[in-house]
């Protein structure tokens, strides 16, 4: 089947899309993006991620690309298109196209936005989650403002790269200080010996993930205590349990930190819990 992309108010082939030389995106990675997961054909936690957009626009200083209700409908669009009953879409807006100069360009300047869709494969996630996977720790060396969800990927890439040359499929941003930040693509929690389940503010040293909220209105739901506390490497090593959140996974166990198995290697029962509850109970509730 064709994929089909949106680009700029029309829908082409994903192979035949294309943006401007001459896109801030491309030229000063100066937009902002979103990923949503899908499931059984329904939108996981759209509002919250359009609201999310809203902020990183806003922050920016980018205009809306077009009205938000008439966005919901591209991106349902591009789903039909494509045909995406579990997976996720991709949205990317940025300040638009214009002659190269780093200050901004003429406020009439039309911002540029993308739309794609792509279909995932639910027994590869699946698989993760029960074994669990392997990340390493770096060294914090990204800009102050990792809350606005912008396009400039370039440590995450790189610090994930290195994850996958040490046989791990994350990396966990820590301070200089020795507090853990977050993940390159991902929100970090553990499990302290006491049970509670440990993240860090969501202050601008981390991006306020949209599965990371919701996870906590889920683990709530089941009991479960949570503390937004900072918390050290060293402490992440010694505790029960470790997990990542992110849209497009939810919520998969970390077994292993550089090399060092997490309490017996094998994924906690947090982890699992609130994974089989994140859309039993979604779907009882107004995520979607």
């Amino acid at each position: 089947m064709t994929r089909i992309a949106y680009v700029n108010g029309r829908y082409v082939r994903h192979a035949d899309a294309k943006v401007h030389i001459e896109d801030r995106g491309y030229q000063f990675a100066d937009g902002v993006y979103e990923v949503c997961e899908v499931r059984h054909g329904m939108i996981v936690d759209m509002t919250r991620h359009l609201d999310r957009l809203g902020r990183s626009l806003s922050e920016l200083r980018i205009a809306w690309p077009m009205h938000r209700s008439a966005l919901v409908r591209v991106i349902r669009e591009v789903l039909k298109r494509n045909r995406v009953k579990n997976g996720l879409f991709y949205m990317q807006v940025t300040r638009g196209v214009a002659k190269r100069d780093h200050v901004f360009p003429h406020p009439d300047t039309k911002p540029s936005i993308v739309v794609t869709a792509k279909s995932t494969n639910p027994a590869i996630i699946a698989a993760k989650n029960a074994n669990g996977i392997k990340a390493i720790t770096v060294p914090e060396n990204r800009w102050d403002r990792v809350d606005i969800k912008t396009v400039g990927l370039l440590s995450n890439a790189l610090v994930r790269q290195q994850a996958k040359e040490a046989g791990a499929q994350e990396a966990i941003y820590v301070d200089a200080d020795g507090t853990v930040k977050e993940g390159a693509a991902t929100n970090v929690w553990m499990v302290d010996e006491g049970g509670t389940l440990l993240t860090r503010p969501a202050e601008h040293g981390i991006l306020r993930g949209i599965t990371r909220t919701t996870l906590m209105d889920v683990a709530g739901k089941l009991g479960i205590t949570i503390r937004e506390e900072a918390f050290s490497a060293e402490k992440m090593l010694a505790s029960r349990e470790v997990f990542i959140t992110a849209a497009t996974s939810i919520c998969f166990p970390v077994v292993e930190i550089d090399g060092k198995p997490i309490a017996n290697g094998h994924p906690g029962s947090v982890s699992q819990k609130i994974r089989e509850a994140f859309f039993d109970i979604a779907e009882k509730t107004s995520i979607w």
